[in-house]
């Protein structure tokens, strides 16, 4: 499947600004089940600076804002070859070691809602992916997709407690309570084609475990399935903050407000 993608984000800030950075991670990269055809990044009130890959490998755009802006744009269109991979992405590679993902984070650090949800999925089962699908069964169950209720730095354990999320809270809950049941496991970012709308107003998260003797698997807990052909990765990371679309810092003390617009079409 051919996916046409198209993300705009405005900041507008009501007076100028004279110092700013923002890192961008908005570009997909070839790998298992996707092949990027054609990729741009434009950007106004604003320039690159420098590009390089992270940790993850993550392609990153280092972009300033121009000084005396109020104002700049990111803007990211493209096409994406897909295939459906069944959510196997594949070996681990990189510059990170697997063991890396084991590692709690402030977001995915696991307290006792979460152990008590790992302790109900239990062991009982044929093999480890089984084991995976539960989990994410369970977590669909228990957190309610409810938008406007967390934000950026609501904790795993938080969005448990509670009982409702977005996508974002679905898979950090996904990797705290996956690492706690002895599985490596990564926050991804990237794009969902939907079947009832193009428009979107925010970009798509889930999540990946690493099983022996098959890799990477991703597990969309939002969807109750594993990525298929209608899903692009971006980035990948231990958490959010790892794999944001966009992260930055200022100085002065303007108000800023944003503006997300996507679209992704077959």
């Amino acid at each position: 499947m051919r996916l046409k993608i198209r993300h705009q984000t405005s900041y507008d800030y009501d007076s100028p600004v004279q110092y700013g950075l923002q890192q961008l991670r908005l570009r997909p990269k070839t790998s298992a089940g996707q092949s990027i055809c054609s990729w741009e990044l434009e950007i106004k009130g604003g320039r690159v600076e420098l590009e390089f890959e992270d940790q993850h490998c993550n392609h990153v755009d280092l972009v300033s804002i121009e000084p005396g802006a109020r104002q700049i744009q990111i803007i990211c269109e493209g096409e994406v070859e897909t295939g459906n991979n069944a959510g196997v992405i594949g070996h681990h590679q990189g510059y990170s070691p697997l063991w890396l993902f084991e590692r709690s984070t402030a977001l995915t650090s696991p307290g006792p809602e979460i152990n008590k949800l790992v302790d109900k999925v239990g062991m009982d089962f044929e093999n480890d992916i089984a084991r995976l699908h539960e989990l994410s069964s369970q977590i669909l169950a228990t957190v309610a997709y409810l938008s406007d209720k967390t934000h950026s730095q609501t904790t795993a354990e938080e969005a448990l407690v509670a009982g409702h999320g977005v996508c974002q809270d679905h898979a950090q809950l996904f990797v705290a309570a996956a690492r706690l049941m002895g599985f490596p496991a990564r926050y991804v970012s990237g794009y969902l084609m939907m079947t009832d709308q193009v428009q979107q107003d925010a970009s798509h998260a889930w999540a990946e475990a690493h099983v022996v003797d098959i890799g990477w698997v991703g597990f969309d807990v939002s969807n109750g399935i594993s990525p298929d052909e209608r899903y692009v990765r971006i980035a990948t990371g231990l958490d959010y903050r790892d794999a944001a679309p966009i992260s930055g810092m200022r100085y002065g003390n303007s108000a800023e407000s944003m503006m997300v617009s996507i679209q992704v079409e077959q």
